[in-house]
């Protein structure tokens, strides 16, 4: 459900250093908002804290966002560690290997740009959607 940025309150949160803003609201600009934040019934950010910053940085009036009900202060505190814990950062490598695919999609060789006309041709011919 959207919610309008200004209804959402933000209480003590345990996240200080909120880190490269910008870099994720250009990210949420150009993919849009992959995961809702967390608020309770009384509209109080539990998680997605640096979503919620881009998203004001980017001058949105509203956010994705859900409602669970967790009001006591335990539970809250909990699910924002949780939701900051349980998450893996790529590894070097795989940062590498990533890039070199996104790469190799956004630049194909020769024979695999004339093999994606063929097809292309092909679906036009025969009107097939992806």
């Amino acid at each position: 459900m959207q919610v309008p940025l200004d209804e959402i309150i933000v209480k003590k949160r345990v996240r200080k250093e909120m880190g490269n803003i910008p870099s994720l609201a250009e990210s949420m600009k150009h993919f849009g908002q992959m995961s809702p934040i967390v608020l309770n019934s009384r509209n109080q950010l539990i998680a997605g804290g640096r979503r919620l910053e881009a998203a004001r940085y980017l001058g949105w009036r509203t956010i994705n966002a859900v409602v669970m009900d967790i009001s006591d202060n335990l539970s809250k505190l909990e699910y924002e560690v949780e939701e900051n814990l349980q998450r893996q950062n790529f590894t070097p490598e795989e940062i590498t290997q990533a890039a070199k695919k996104i790469n190799k999609l956004r630049n194909p060789g020769f024979f695999r740009r004339i093999l994606n006309g063929i097809i292309k041709f092909f679906k036009m011919l025969f009107r097939i959607e992806n």
